[in-house]
């Protein structure tokens, strides 16, 4: 039996994830990365979803505590669970719809604040599970169900937004970058604050079906759409170009909100 096997709910297994989806990949990442931190039960992590494909990742699959909660409110739900108790380790997985869309205002001040949360989103660049919705991260001239015509917004980079916002660790990968975004989790893992990496998937469903590629295709193409943010420039104007700009946009050490609670609370 794989080693990894461990962290999965077995009950919940053959996942309902979409063939070729990334969200195996990203589970499959992380668990990677609690095995080499020697974390080898999660009875001290608690993880928080919304709504959304990528909601599904830890609940039901994951062997944990975990709460499925409404569309767009995974951050104050688990800011919620972190200052009940602050010793669990809280951590968001959920989708670009439902973390930068419904949810954006949340993923603001929780990266304003320094939450310690560990925030992973995953970005499929559209809303999948709810039909393949235009979403804030899909890129320009795409075409969805809701832009037959193709995009004419202008997508988010939530990188740069949470980074100015002045959060401890901040990092985008994509599927491809597997060994780079476990290694980001594990570093995320040793960090205090609000800790956020945003990883780059494929919607075989919605968007490689659109496109007429396969989901090892799409893959590949992610890739060669990729631009190292160390040799940028304007991140912002490479996202406007539809390239994605991966790497570690901010690695800091400033105090988190429990540290500064735990100050007042003292004195």
């Amino acid at each position: 039996m794989h080693p990894l096997i461990r962290y999965i709910r077995k009950k919940a297994l053959p996942t309902a994830f979409c063939p070729g989806c990334g969200n195996g990949i990203i589970m499959k990442a992380m668990f990677e990365a609690f095995d080499m931190k020697g974390i080898d039960r999660l009875d001290n992590v608690v993880f928080v979803s919304g709504i959304g494909c990528a909601a599904w990742i830890p609940s039901p699959h994951i062997d944990a505590d975990s709460i499925h909660t409404l569309h767009g409110r995974a951050i104050p739900v688990a800011t919620g669970v972190k200052l009940s108790n602050p010793q669990l380790e809280v951590i968001v997985i959920s989708g670009d719809g439902d973390l930068i869309g419904i949810g954006g205002n949340h993923l603001i001040h929780a990266a304003r604040r320094n939450m310690d949360l560990l925030v992973i989103m995953v970005n499929n660049m559209i809303y999948g599970m709810t039909g393949g919705q235009v979403s804030p991260t899909t890129p320009l001239d795409v075409k969805t169900t809701t832009t037959p015509y193709g995009n004419i917004e202008v997508p988010f980079d939530t990188c740069l937004l949470v980074d100015k916002l002045g959060a401890n660790y901040v990092a985008r990968w994509t599927v491809g970058h597997y060994l780079r975004l476990r290694d980001s989790i594990i570093h995320a893992l040793d960090k205090r604050g609000f800790r956020f990496i945003e990883v780059i998937s494929q919607c075989t469903a919605r968007v490689c079906s659109r496109l007429g590629i396969s989901a090892a295709e799409c893959i590949k193409m992610l890739m060669r759409k990729s631009v190292s943010i160390k040799r940028v420039k304007d991140p912002y104007n490479e996202i406007v170009k539809g390239n994605i700009v991966v790497g570690i946009y901010a690695d800091r050490d400033n105090p988190s909100y429990i540290e500064r609670m735990r100050k007042i609370v003292s004195s």
